[in-house]
């Protein structure tokens, strides 16, 4: 049973990055992401239509934090407090020790090595924090830049799975990678 609680949120920081809790003032920067095709090609999730249906999945967010189920955070550039994108711990296995990080960033934020740091920070909170044994991160095949920045961040391709997921009327193939808390000690 976890006894694990996200709340008070943490805020994690690096020294470009500050990771703080979403809230509905994202809501357009979450639209611009999760309402974007080109972001969400890789992504076997419903693309979001509006700015209301941005909101109602960061009060969904917010819930699952608050019930212990999963936390994300919204990565802001210092010194804004503009989103540039968001990851968390998602699909956690407490009796395994396990949990799913996911990222997504803004088009304009990508390729200037802000996912890789915020991973970062989100990889010692779930090992350090959380007392998870191993992170996965299930990515599209396709998506090489997203598989660069796992393996950047310590994270071995564990397994290729062949259409193992099936969404809006197509099978989806997923490849995980894995980082296990001993992995960071080599």
């Amino acid at each position: 049973m976890n006894t694990f609680s996200f709340l008070p949120f943490q805020n994690l920081e690096s020294e470009r990055l500050f990771l703080r809790q979403m809230s509905v003032e994202d809501a357009e920067e979450v639209f611009a992401i999760r309402g974007n095709p080109d972001l969400m090609k890789f992504i076997p999730r419903p693309i979001l239509s509006n700015k209301e249906e941005a909101v109602a999945l960061i009060n969904t967010i917010n819930e699952k934090i608050t019930e212990g189920e999963a936390i994300n955070w919204a990565i802001t550039i210092k010194p804004s407090n503009k989103l540039v994108g968001y990851l968390g711990h998602y699909r956690i296995q407490w009796e395994n020790y396990r949990s799913e990080i996911g990222y997504m960033l803004l088009t304009e934020a990508q390729g200037k090595g802000i996912s890789t740091e915020a991973i970062e920070l989100i990889v010692e909170y779930g090992f350090e924090k959380m007392k998870m044994h191993s992170l996965e991160a299930v990515i599209d095949p396709e998506n090489r830049a997203s598989a660069r920045v796992l393996e950047k961040n310590g994270f071995v391709k564990e397994a290729n799975f062949r259409e193992n997921e099936y969404f809006d009327g197509k099978f989806w193939d997923s490849e995980v990678y894995s980082l296990l808390k001993t992995d960071l000690k080599k």
